[in-house]
């Protein structure tokens, strides 16, 4: 009989515990949390109508206690007018079977959690063109007929905007002809979307810039956006407070951008039908209160519309996107004593259905503790206690580590729970910049805390987790085909170190080390692996001279582009792409003027290798096993006037 380790998991004290096999539990976790299976098919329940909401509204402004101790001054506004619902479900639901069905196209140069779903990033390619999103501005470089050559560069913003120090601009994807950036402006009120068209030519030109309320988007690992066919697809949580309460503005609104920042340009995109209540006991004086939003946003007709859904439940910055849905989860409840987060994660479907959610424990990392497989379960690693992927908060957990593994079908309404016996002791992870990825059917994880192991699990199997002996710290697990690698630093040095992910063992394959280098992203999209058989392939990964000054070292420092041969899990350095030494030259940057996504990114476009390196866009020639540099160009811009060709 094992040990019951459930009970112990979220105080860290898995000593004396078995890992696998802890069997059901009697009775509820020290969370609290009654154990119960949830009923089944069942989802959350929207608002009938604008006047059920309004009464929720009236009662949370009318309580006394949260309210008239405090002093929110200020003219109330009322809330924006509703727009007619506009995106289709049946366009996203079509969208959605061909990526399930493998008929759409998967292939990108963006390193993705999930294939077929696009994020947003710094270069997209696009026909026989690459698009780059840099310090504010959109370049393309065209590659047709063996060619590299800059075309044209705009302003990543409209005309007429002056971004100001309070604007970024960091996130871009292409979608047929037309290329979207998303950013984010606390002066003209929220997520930023600047829509461009490029002609055959690789030309740009600006058409036009749309405003999405929300708060600030910005996570230190994931990215705010998703394209999937050509539905553009955001999380964005709106917090519920007396003064938003009061000024009405926690309602998801668009906006057109017509010359001036009017907020009664806003129109509200969720009418109360599609806002769902997740937790009916909710005070926002009291409680961490949010909208949480998904927003689809059409891109095939000339003017964007977009609408949403929202559920209502405690604040939560981790979301994941799969193929079919928007995974968000929330913290409950703040930890005591050493005790587990409790939690709740709601299940949003792409398509427009009802949300259904789930009472959980513990709080997942980041975005890559996720996983929607294809047997219609939702595995996710969680940590006892955790922040979520706010600015910075995923690099801290606390506590004990587990693997939930739940049936889609358990989702249901606020009463739906998880088991006891959902949740999977391991061996804990560490508290700092913790580092997890499900590939194929495992889960890897370690963290950058301290040089030592790491873990893999078969993950539908609850075994014995397998222990990785490292000589490094655990700074990005990838995935090489359908094995892993996982890379760190020991020292002044970094680690390559292949794992082998077999039917039943994983086991360390070989080791690479890199003097006196250290990575140069630390993005998911920092990295790519060029598949060229099932045994054999290419990675590449930016890199910079190891200095002892942290994340500074990200920021200031011209790249390198590390190539490394993998060929039946041996890693063979085949050479490196390296940036010139940077100038002084201004670029006349007006906005994110700091690579807060990074500026280097390996490519490989056909049998064709590149390495983007701030302003420059290296080629390499593949021989004889190694690669050297063929052509370089720079694109940096030449003039203040932009809307140029080169």
């Amino acid at each position: 009989m094992h040990k019951p380790c459930i009970g112990l998991l979220w105080l860290g004290l898995l000593s004396g515990c078995q890992y696998a096999g802890s069997g059901p539990a009697q009775g509820p976790g020290n969370n609290g949390i009654p154990v119960a299976s949830s009923p089944s098919g069942k989802t959350l329940q929207a608002f009938a109508d604008e006047a059920a909401l309004d009464r929720l509204l009236a009662k949370w402004e009318a309580d006394a206690d949260e309210f008239r101790s405090r002093n929110y001054g200020g003219p109330v506004m009322p809330p924006p007018e509703l727009l007619e619902s506009v995106a289709s479900d049946e366009e996203m639901a079509s969208a959605i079977d061909a990526l399930l069905s493998g008929e759409m196209e998967a292939d990108s140069v963006t390193n993705v959690q999930t294939a077929g779903v696009d994020e947003g990033g710094i270069v997209k390619q696009h026909g026989d063109h690459l698009v780059i999103l840099r310090r504010g501005r959109l370049f393309t470089i065209g590659l047709g007929g063996d060619s590299l050559r800059p075309i044209s560069a705009v302003d990543a913003f409209a005309p007429d905007i002056d971004p100001g120090a309070g604007a970024w601009y960091d996130e871009m994807l292409v979608s047929d002809d037309t290329v979207v950036v998303i950013g984010y402006s606390y002066q003209r009120g929220g997520t930023e979307i600047g829509l461009f068209d490029l002609d055959a030519g690789g030309v740009l030109r600006y058409r036009a810039t749309y405003h999405l309320r929300s708060n600030d988007y910005y996570a230190s690992n994931n990215s705010a956006s998703r394209l999937i066919g050509n539905q553009l697809i955001f999380y964005t949580p709106l917090s519920i407070n007396p003064q938003s309460l009061r000024e009405k503005t926690f309602y998801p609104a668009l906006r057109r951008w017509q010359g001036e920042a009017a907020s009664a340009d806003f129109q509200r995109i969720l009418p109360a039908t599609r806002i769902y209540q997740g937790d009916g006991n909710l005070k926002p004086g009291r409680d961490g209160v949010a909208l949480h939003t998904v927003t689809r946003c059409d891109l095939s007709k000339p003017e964007m519309r977009c609408d949403s859904t929202g559920v209502i439940g405690l604040n939560g910055r981790v979301f994941y996107v799969s193929a079919d849905s928007v995974y968000i989860w929330t913290i409950s409840q703040r930890s005591e004593a050493g005790d587990a987060n409790r939690s709740s994660v709601f299940r949003m479907p792409l398509d427009g259905s009802a949300p259904s959610m789930l009472q959980t424990t513990g709080t997942p990392p980041n975005q890559l503790s996720f996983l929607q497989d294809k047997d219609g379960h939702l595995n996710v690693l969680v940590t006892a206690q955790g922040d979520g992927e706010g600015m910075w908060s995923s690099e801290r957990t606390m506590g004990g580590t587990a693997l939930l593994r739940v049936p889609l079908e358990k989702f249901g309404d606020a009463a739906a729970v998880t088991d006891a016996s959902d949740y999977q002791p391991l061996p804990p992870i560490s508290r700092y910049n913790p580092q997890n990825r499900f590939i194929g059917d495992w889960l890897v994880y370690g963290g950058a805390g301290v040089s030592g192991n790491g873990y893999a699990l078969r993950y539908t199997q609850r075994q014995s987790p397998r222990m990785l002996p490292l000589q490094h710290r655990v700074e990005r697990i990838e995935a090489l085909g359908r094995d892993a690698i996982i890379i760190g630093s020991a020292g002044s040095d970094l680690h390559f170190t292949s794992v082998a992910l077999g039917r039943d063992e994983a086991q360390v394959g070989a080791r690479y080390v890199r003097p006196d280098a250290a990575q140069g992203e630390t993005r998911t999209h920092g990295f790519f692996y060029k598949r060229q058989s099932a045994q054999e392939g290419i990675v590449g990964l930016p890199i910079v001279m190891w200095t002892p000054r942290g994340m500074q070292r990200y920021l200031d420092q011209s790249a390198a582009v590390l190539y490394l041969r993998n060929r039946e899990l041996q890693l063979t350095p085949i050479g490196e792409l390296s940036a010139s030494p940077e100038t002084a030259v201004d670029d006349g940057c007006r906005a994110s003027c700091v690579d807060w996504y990074g500026n280097a990114r390996p490519l490989f476009i056909g049998d064709r290798v590149f390495a983007l390196m701030g302003y420059e866009l290296v080629e390499g020639s593949l021989r004889e096993g190694r690669i050297s540099e063929r052509r370089r160009i720079d694109y940096a811009p030449t003039t203040p006037r932009l809307n140029i060709a080169y």
